[in-house]
């Protein structure tokens, strides 16, 4: 089945591969699923059944004009557990994707849910305000957007290596990585590309987190510019019963492709 209907008619593109305990994958902003090519891997040959999407607006889902809220992307992930009938299963979400996990547990509850991981994850609160202090100035994602409508293949480019904490002397993944990045990101639409710009910089999770009641691993890496741990990794960690945090030092936010071995055997593990 390479595509489930969403709850307003969205084409959801989907990959389900393997036999086992199934793990959905749900990938970052500005990407695919295919971002999680060394997980796949690696899940699969640990004995799991392994299912990517693309969310919508991105890779080979529908690209409509609207649905650019937590609300609208959590129900895309309850119409690909519903459509594949997934139970008991784990929830693998990076960046944006930790979003969707988050108000999924809100919208949806936790029947269909045995574990879940935030990788780099948004789920905390990025917004800088009164309730927020150390999070993000609403001028930086202000600035994306214009530099994406302005530029969208020239941001791309420049995001990737801030993305990998790539610089003059760092080198933490390969021109090639950052090419395949390139590719991913300009499959999307624009105006999702856009769009979920206000999703994940904007959306206050932190009510969610009384959701979370199955276990849970929060991974981050303390060198992540793009998504501050203080207020999402930690936070996340902090606010959820039970929730383990692995932190990752000095690790960028793309650490998927930084330190995939790494990543691939806390998943494994946790997911055992």
């Amino acid at each position: 089945m390479a595509y489930i209907e969403s709850k307003d008619g969205t084409q959801i593109h989907v990959k389900d591969m393997g036999q086992g305990r199934p793990v959905v994958l749900i990938h970052g902003w500005p990407l695919t699923g295919d971002m999680f090519e060394y997980q796949t891997v690696a899940l699969l040959e640990a004995g799991f059944r392994v299912i990517t999407y693309d969310r919508r607006g991105f890779g080979q889902s529908g690209h409509p004009a609207t649905g650019y809220d937590y609300d609208t992307f959590a129900d895309d992930l309850a119409a690909v557990l519903e459509g594949l009938d997934l139970r008991d299963v784990s929830l693998v979400g990076f960046s944006m994707g930790g979003g969707e996990i988050a108000r999924y547990l809100t919208r949806h509850g936790a029947s269909r849910i045995a574990k879940a991981v935030l990788v780099a994850s948004v789920a905390g609160y990025l917004l800088k305000d009164d309730s927020n202090p150390d999070g993000v100035d609403a001028s930086v994602f202000e600035d994306m957007k214009a530099q994406i409508r302005k530029d969208r293949f020239a941001f791309l480019q420049s995001f990737a290596k801030q993305f990998y904490g790539v610089g003059v002397l760092s080198k933490p993944v390969s021109q090639s990585v950052l090419d395949w990045s390139f590719v991913l990101g300009v499959m999307a639409s624009p105006l999702a590309t856009i769009r979920c710009v206000d999703a994940f910089g904007k959306t206050d999770f932190r009510p969610d987190f009384r959701s979370f009641t199955v276990p849970t691993l929060v991974i981050h890496g303390t060198g992540d510019d793009t998504v501050p741990i203080d207020v999402t990794g930690r936070a996340a960690a902090k606010a959820i019963p039970g929730a383990k945090l692995v932190e990752y030092e000095g690790e960028p936010h793309g650490l998927f492709a930084t330190v995939p071995d790494r990543l691939n055997e806390d998943l494994v593990a946790f997911l055992r």
